[in-house]
């Protein structure tokens, strides 16, 4: 291989660094700014390829939307109480060169800056409110005026803060504890009450039964007694028309029929005088 073989294609390779680092990409996901001499030269690059010169640099940021998580924090409410607030940012770069020369293109510091921001505003939003409004459907309005406060505050940033969230609004574990207990007590005594009234409702419908009962009885032994009184009656009147009609027979009939009750079983026994008036039947047939 001669000399020029060699210079050509080392004049070859250098173009082809030299055109590398000239050409840069864009994605549909992605904010680009333009460095010269770490002064910025342009930032309007739409998603696509582009050309620079060898010695200007090329700073790429994430153009999604980004979310800031922050740590459950504790505020002060209205009534002077402690609740544990826990929330999220969703936020988005605007202007890349504001974001640069702010935070040198850092989403850590924007995100510092950002959650020092938002804490302030929710502490003086939360210190206007009760607990009962922070848990009511007035958390939609403070969302609203939150994301209203945070965004002039962060223009200088060159972020635009799309929402900020409230998700979850607790007291305090101590107090937490002391709500539960109280609330438990109220239940059980809730509890208690409707098992007394229950009580005493089954007493009084077992009162009214039992008296329902004893005049169900007492109307049963009346109806009987006044049924028997009346067959009494009628059985009296028809032995005493059986009594007119035939004397005798019915003397006769009656002696048998004590005979019967005296003697029902083998062993019984009467020890009376032969000649007593209770065997007449038997010593004088006729």
């Amino acid at each position: 291989m001669d000399n020029k073989t060699v210079i050509g294609m080392t004049l070859a390779g250098l173009a082809l660094v030299v055109a590398g680092m000239a050409v840069f990409t864009v994605s549909e996901t992605e904010k680009a700014i333009l460095l010269e001499f770490r002064k910025i030269v342009r930032t309007d690059f739409e998603p696509g390829l582009h050309f620079k010169l060898p010695y200007q640099q090329v700073k790429k940021f994430d153009d999604r939307i980004l979310t800031l998580e922050s740590k459950p924090e504790r505020f002060l409410t209205s009534e002077k109480k402690n609740v544990i607030v826990d929330w999220f940012v969703k936020w988005q770069i605007d202007d890349v060169a504001k974001f640069y020369t702010s935070v040198a293109g850092d989403k850590t510091q924007a995100n510092i800056r950002l959650d020092q921001v938002t804490k302030d505003a929710l502490r003086n939003e939360f210190s206007k409110r009760t607990i009962r409004e922070l848990v009511s459907s007035e958390r939609d309005q403070i969302q609203e005026v939150l994301t209203g406060i945070v965004n002039p505050a962060v223009e200088n940033l060159g972020i635009h803060v799309i929402d900020v969230r409230v998700m979850r609004v607790d007291l305090p574990e101590e107090v937490s504890t002391s709500v539960y207990r109280r609330m438990e007590a109220e239940r059980a005594r809730v509890a208690r009450e409707f098992r007394s009234r229950g009580a005493e409702a089954a007493e009084r419908i077992r009162a009214e039964a039992d008296k329902q009962r004893e005049l169900l009885l007492a109307e049963a032994y009346k109806t009987a007694e006044i049924r028997r009184g009346e067959g009494d009656a009628r059985a009296a009147e028809i032995y005493a028309q059986a009594y007119g009609k035939n004397r005798e027979f019915f003397q006769f009939n009656r002696r048998l029929m004590a005979y019967r009750q005296a003697f029902k079983g083998q062993n019984d026994l009467i020890v009376l005088e032969p000649d007593s008036e209770f065997f007449q039947y038997f010593t004088k047939p006729k």
